[in-house]
């Protein structure tokens, strides 16, 4: 696939996922080379008392900086961001992320649907979102949210997925510019930064 086939000039890479969500990271992150042209964003739901367990484990997978996110950071290309624990996930005009304590979504914070909702606000056609494996319906709103900016929208195929879902979820009440399973997930990564 051609760098920026889908959508020109964008800037932003956010992944949402929950349950089974992290194998998949764990497979794809590894074999990614550093970031240079985007920022991406990884929201998992996760337990509120996870304090920077996940941060490290993916410091440790990725080639790329993975910055930690505190309120009112600087967001910038060639990082990799993790929603923390607790906290909403938020985008500003200004290219900073800010964090939110307002009440769980889909009895989750962070919420995807937030974060994704935030982000195509800020970002609208230079966003693509990807959602993975899931068992609850959490990033389907975020995804239409994304859609209607003009972003691209990417959902993992159900059947490569633990948790099925939170991407059925997705296929059903949206229109996926792309349904990939984990390999192919990598491969449209890779390709868009050539």
């Amino acid at each position: 696939m051609e760098k920026n086939q889908l959508i020109p000039d964008f800037k932003v890479v956010i992944i949402g996922g929950s349950a089974g969500s992290l194998n998949v990271l764990m497979q794809i992150l590894p074999q990614l080379p550093v970031i240079k042209s985007f920022a991406m964003v990884i929201v998992l739901h996760r337990k509120s008392t996870d304090e920077l367990t996940l941060e490290e484990l993916i410091k440790l997978k990725v080639s790329t900086n993975v910055k930690p996110v505190e309120d009112k950071v600087s967001f910038l290309p060639g990082s990799v961001y993790i929603a923390p624990s607790n906290y909403h996930l938020l985008f500003e005009k200004n290219n900073t992320l800010s964090l939110d304590t307002s009440e769980k979504i889909n009895y989750s914070r962070p919420s995807i649907d937030v974060s994704f909702e935030s982000a195509a606000e800020v970002y609208k056609n230079r966003l693509i979102g990807i959602l993975l494996s899931g068992s609850n319906a959490d990033g389907t709103e975020g995804l239409k949210a994304i859609k209607k900016e003009g972003g691209t929208i990417v959902v993992q195929d159900p059947e490569s997925a633990e948790m099925p879902f939170m991407p059925n979820s997705a296929i059903q009440s949206t229109t996926p510019d792309l349904v990939l399973n984990i390999q192919e997930i990598l491969h449209f990564i890779l390709s868009l930064d050539n």
